[in-house]
């Protein structure tokens, strides 16, 4: 063979070796970003569903973490025993399709963070993928309640790339003020983390322990002492960074002997949001509303009343003294020359 050919067909096989190696690289990092993912979000909160096993924590604390809160201890345990039953027969007899649609959603919802944190495009086909094609029919709905809770938990925001183009991107919602004032601790990640505690900090009547707080994060799968592939490490996120921020209070118990440690809102968390807020954040994640939560509902709007009273001396000293300028701006303007 000529030389000059031999030469092109080295640069050709050396070409594809480095496509392939790239691919590979790529392969792996998205097997292993999947891996990571799913062990991290196969939680209650991050499913938007029922657990699959029985959980054995207080109702407030299931009702965080998405497990629907029933009215009574009696009727809580009733249903986490339906969610085993449900999850150990045949899924096509017992499990009620709006059951499996949001498990679909749960596993699309992985995915996307997954793609999210390797940076991959997100397709519908792909998506398709996911859910499979025999529930191809129920995509729309399946997409919705994937996108809602990428939005509620995370604030995360799905938005097509061009229309007709089947093609999205995952994108952070700006805060609800619209002027960029609140931190980053209100969006992707922290979000995802912070909203939860606040909710369990309240429905423990506003403070919590050590103990109850690891607890509940257990139930998202997130762990003291584990690398969170989306929070890193978490103890340091929870008692450290949120306590900086003051978005978190961390203190000793008084009188506590051995020493036990609690967790309370912290005066930017008291400042940039409120109860009725988390109760909202409860609500959504439970597929229902404030009222269903009636004592923690009542004391939400306690706390809203006492925030207008607060802030009704303040509206009034300033109509007062903008009253009282305008009137002397007033006799000025009439007084004779």
């Amino acid at each position: 063979m000529p030389r000059g050919q031999k030469s092109k067909l080295h640069a050709h096989e050396k070409c594809c070796r480095n496509k392939a190696q790239a691919q590979g690289h790529k392969d792996a990092q998205t097997a292993a970003a999947q891996e990571e993912v799913a062990s991290s979000s196969s939680s209650p909160f991050y499913v938007d569903g029922v657990p699959s096993s029985p959980v054995t924590v207080p109702a407030t604390t299931r009702a965080v973490a998405g497990v629907p809160c029933q009215r009574s201890d009696v009727n809580a345990t009733s249903q986490v025993q339906k969610s085993k039953n449900s999850s150990e027969a045949s899924p096509s007899t017992d499990m009620s399709g709006q059951d499996l649609l949001t498990r679909k959603a749960s596993m699309l919802v992985r995915s996307l963070l997954c793609k999210y944190k390797v940076n991959e495009p997100i397709k519908k086909i792909d998506m398709l993928k996911i859910v499979h094609k025999r529930y191809k029919e129920h995509f729309p709905e399946i997409f919705r309640k994937a996108s809602e809770h990428m939005d509620l938990v995370f604030g995360l925001e799905l938005k097509e790339v061009q229309p007709n183009s089947h093609s999205y991107n995952l994108v952070c919602k700006s805060d609800d003020t619209g002027d960029g004032s609140l931190s980053s601790a209100w969006r992707f990640p922290i979000k995802g983390i912070l909203m939860p505690l606040l909710g369990v900090i309240f429905l423990h009547g506003n403070r919590a322990s050590e103990e109850e707080v690891w607890q509940f994060l257990n139930i998202l799968g997130i762990y003291d002492g584990k690398r969170h592939f989306m929070f890193g490490e978490p103890r340091k996120l929870i008692t450290q960074y949120l306590v900086k921020e003051k978005y978190l209070e961390y203190r000793q118990v008084p009188n506590s002997d051995p020493p036990r440690f609690e967790f309370l809102w912290g005066p930017r968390a008291q400042a940039e949001t409120t109860k009725m807020r988390v109760l909202e954040f409860l609500s959504k994640a439970n597929d229902t509303v404030p009222s269903a939560f009636p004592s923690y509902y009542e004391e939400a709007l306690r706390d809203e009343e006492e925030r207008a009273r607060a802030i009704s001396p303040t509206k009034a000293g300033t109509t007062s003294k903008a009253s009282t300028c305008s009137k002397a701006t007033s006799r000025l303007n009439s007084h004779p020359e």
